[in-house]
C-alpha cells in the first residue's frame, strides 16, 4: 500500500502544483523521488509532528491540498490537538497518512501499535477515516482525498498486501465493495485484513457456508446502506479488524444496525481487546495471538451460523 500510494501521489503532482507533501523526517527510501521531482511541493518538517500538521493547516488555508506522512501513530496522536483544533475545526485539506496501521510495526513495541486511530480519528468532527483494503483501494482513495474534501486519515498498510480486487474494480468514497456475494454470512473487513478475511470465506465455502465479504474501505462515513442489506440478505454479520474493539468497524456497524432498529441480526466482531498488547513480534504472529487469523474467523462465522 505504501508504494501504491507515494507512486499515485507523485503522479498526481505531475499536473497539480497545489499537491503537497510533509513528511516529519523519516520515509526518505519512499518519498525520495518526490521531494527531488517537485521540491517547491515537499517539506520535510523534522521529528515535530505537532508543527506539521500546523504548518499542513496553514498550506491548506492558503488554497493546497496537503498530504502529511509518517508511520503508525506519529502523524495523527502526536498532534491530535492541531488536527483537532486546526484542521478539522477549519474543514482544511489535510490528508494525514498513517503507514502501518495495526501490527505492522509490531516489533517495536506498543508505541508503535496502531490500534486505536480508527476509533480517535472517527470521533473528530468533520473528519473522513479511510483504511483501504489493498494498493488498488490505496490508489483510489489517495486519488479522491487529493481532490481537497477536506481532513482525511488515510490508515494504510506497511507494504507488501497483495492486489486483492481485479484491476476493473471501481472504487468510491464512502461506498463498500461486495468482494464476493453470499447468502448465509457477511464478512465485512477494513483495511489490509481483506485478504486474510477473502481466504477465510474460501475455507467456509468448502464447508458448505456460503459467506458474502465486504471490504468497509471508509469508516467514515460508513455505508449503512451496504450494512443493513446484508443485515437483509444474510444471515448473520461478522466484522473483522485490526484494532481496538472500541470505536472502530465493529462499533461502526453496530450503531448503523441501532439505528435502523428493525434490524435485528446475530453479530460478532473480531477486534483487539482494549488493552496493551503484551507480545512482540512480526504482524502475522500479533494477529495470530490476538485471534485474526483465517482459522478464528472461520471458527466465528461457524459459531454465528451454526449455533
Amino acid at each position: 500500500m505504501r508504494t501504491a500510494f507515494i507512486k499515485t501521489l507523485t503522479q498526481i503532482a505531475e499536473t497539480d502544483s497545489n499537491i503537497m507533501l510533509l513528511v516529519g523526517d523519516l520515509g526518505f527510501g519512499v518519498v525520495q523521488e518526490f521531494a527531488d521531482r517537485f521540491p517547491k511541493q515537499f517539506v520535510n518538517v523534522g521529528v515535530a509532528e505537532q508543527n506539521m500538521a500546523g504548518v499542513a493547516t496553514g498550506l491548506a488555508l492558503s488554497g493546497k491540498v496537503v498530504f502529511t506522512y509518517s508511520i503508525a501513530n506519529f502523524p495523527i496522536l502526536r498532534c491530535l490537538e492541531q488536527l483537532r483544533n486546526d484542521a478539522c475545526y477549519h474543514s482544511a485539506n489535510v490528508v494525514s497518512v498513517s503507514v502501518g496501521g495495526g501490527f505492522s510495526y509490531g516489533a517495536l513495541g506498543m508505541t508503535h501499535h496502531g490500534t486505536e486511530d480508527i476509533s480517535i480519528m472517527r470521533s473528530l468532527p468533520e473528519m473522513t477515516v479511510i483504511a483501504p483494503g489493498d494498493p488498488l483501494e490505496t490508489q483510489a482513495a489517495t486519488q479522491a482525498a487529493a481532490q481537497g474534501i477536506g481532513p482525511v486519515f488515510l490508515r494504510l498498510g506497511r507494504a507488501g498486501e497483495p492486489e486483492v480486487h481485479d484491476r476493473s474494480q471501481s472504487w468510491e468514497l464512502g461506498k463498500a465493495i461486495v468482494v464476493r456475494n453470499g447468502k448465509d454470512v457477511t464478512l465485512v473487513s477494513t483495511g489490509a485484513m481483506l485478504q486474510t478475511t477473502v481466504h477465510a470465506a474460501d475455507m467456509l465455502a468448502q464447508d458448505g457456508i456460503d459467506a458474502r465479504v465486504i471490504s468497509m474501505h471508509t469508516v467514515k462515513p460508513l455505508d449503512d446502506d451496504a450494512v443493513l442489506q446484508a443485515a437483509r440478505e444474510t444471515r448473520a454479520l461478522l466484522t473483522v479488524e485490526e484494532h481496538s474493539q472500541i470505536g472502530g468497524l465493529g462499533s461502526a456497524v453496530a450503531e448503523a444496525l441501532f439505528e435502523a432498529k428493525d434490524c435485528r441480526i446475530p453479530c460478532a466482531r473480531i477486534a483487539l481487546p482494549s488493552e496493551f498488547s503484551k507480545h512482540v513480534g512480526d504482524q502475522d504472529y500479533l494477529r495470530s495471538m490476538h485471534g485474526l487469523s483465517i482459522e478464528n474467523i472461520v471458527h466465528k462465522a461457524k459459531e454465528l451460523v451454526l449455533g
